[in-house]
């Protein structure tokens, strides 16, 4: 018996996914979870403390695949919530858009954005969050750091996979770089 694509959930078997890494770019979403204040200005990033896929121990967004059949929306509270808990509350746009596009590649000199495994076209958002983050899966920790600190050498010097231009870019595009 041959196995079978879950059509459902859209998982492949760990042998599938390297033999489509290896020829095809994947799709993925990241997010800047921020907290915001009642004018909508942004007062606080929140920075997962992970293992990375480069075997690093660093400061990163919360990020992921999205899967057969699931909406972009989905995926970003799916990688939210499996990242910062399930009483995070990410305020997704009902139309939501990225602010940028990341692609990620095996070679790190390309574009910046590093990821040793594959070559992905990510979806880059800035999702508000109001609620309790406790947070799970490969995440470590959460901090909640001002724009100003998200944005600083010490920051910027703990983040890997071109992240910390990825939160740069976010903080721009909020109106909130120093």
């Amino acid at each position: 018996m041959s196995e079978q694509l879950d059509t459902e959930y859209g998982w492949l078997s760990d042998e599938e996914i390297e033999t489509v890494r290896g020829r095809l770019p994947i799709v993925y979403v990241d997010a800047v979870p921020v907290r915001i204040d009642e004018a909508g200005n942004v007062t606080h990033v929140g920075l997962l403390l992970r293992a990375m896929p480069d075997g690093t121990i660093s400061r990163a967004i919360v990020g992921g695949r999205v899967l057969w059949g699931e909406r972009v929306r989905d995926a970003l509270v799916r990688h939210l919530e499996k990242d910062l808990g399930s009483l995070a509350l990410p305020k997704i746009p009902p139309s939501p858009a990225p602010f940028t596009v990341a692609e990620y590649f095996p070679d790190p000199t390309k574009t910046g954005y590093y990821d040793p495994r594959q070559h992905a076209v990510s979806l880059v958002f800035l999702v508000p969050i109001e609620g309790i983050c406790e947070p799970s899966q490969s995440s470590l920790e959460i901090t909640w750091v001002t724009p100003a600190e998200a944005v600083s050498d010490e920051v910027i010097s703990e983040m890997t996979s071109g992240h910390d231009r990825l939160v740069r870019l976010a903080m721009a595009h909020a109106g909130t770089l120093p």
